[in-house]
């Protein structure tokens, strides 16, 4: 059994992703990141998710990124955008600059570490709101990056990102998650809960993951509990 280091938010990309990575067969090591981020359900979801999926550790880093400045509303108390068109030509005010590379690093220093060569990541490129840190082409680019930048990369050794979520649409996650038998209601896709937890169901995250359910003719079991 191949090890995989597999980052998990939460949410339910992340979760199908690691779900699809122990489905081939890869023994897990999840990686969950306290960047700076503003509300902490999320590092609550992602561990009850990592125990779900079964993972053989489950590591959280704190990696402050919210220590630089800048103005996004995950970092910041700049308003979360709500209630509009999702409009992927734009990148929004929720983008953390930098943020996937900056994991991406962390999860291919682990995957080192590990002797892993395999690193499994659930962005989307379809059902999304825009980032750059999300495209196949940033994907491609790390992946030859982490070729270059490891000793494991320099003995011969591929190191392989995997985006298995890539050309899905929310409804197809959602339907995949479904057939592995997943409870997406552990999980948490929220930009801007209120004190209990609950969902705003107007941000861009909740609007897609909302529309995703129900081009699936799925209910949505978050909001079931």
């Amino acid at each position: 059994m191949s090890d995989a280091v597999v980052l998990l938010s939460g949410g339910l990309d992340s979760y199908t992703a690691a779900a699809m990575a122990r489905a081939e067969g890869f023994r897990l090591f999840a990686l969950t990141l306290r960047y700076g981020q503003r509300h902490a359900r999320e590092l609550e979801a992602a561990r009850a998710v990592a125990a779900a999926v079964g993972v053989e550790r489950h590591l959280e880093l704190d990696v402050d990124l919210s220590a630089f400045g800048g103005s996004s509303s995950l970092t910041t108390d700049e308003p979360v955008p709500k209630d509009r068109p999702i409009d992927a030509s734009g990148i929004p005010s929720t983008y953390v600059p930098a943020r996937n590379t900056v994991f991406l690093a962390l999860s291919l220093a682990w995957a080192e570490a590990l002797g892993a060569t395999d690193i499994f990541i659930g962005v989307n490129a379809l059902d999304y709101s825009g980032y750059p840190d999300c495209r196949p082409e940033f994907i491609e680019a790390f992946e030859r990056l982490a070729s270059l930048a490891t000793a494991q990369g320099v003995g011969g050794a591929r190191m392989r990102i995997h985006a298995p979520l890539q050309h899905l649409s929310k409804a197809e996650i959602i339907r995949q998650g479904t057939a592995l038998g997943l409870d997406y209601g552990l999980t948490h896709s929220c930009y801007d809960p209120d004190s209990g937890g609950r969902p705003c169901g107007r941000c861009d995250s909740c609007t897609l993951r909302s529309a995703g359910f129900a081009a699936a003719g799925i209910a949505d079991p978050a909001l079931l509990r």
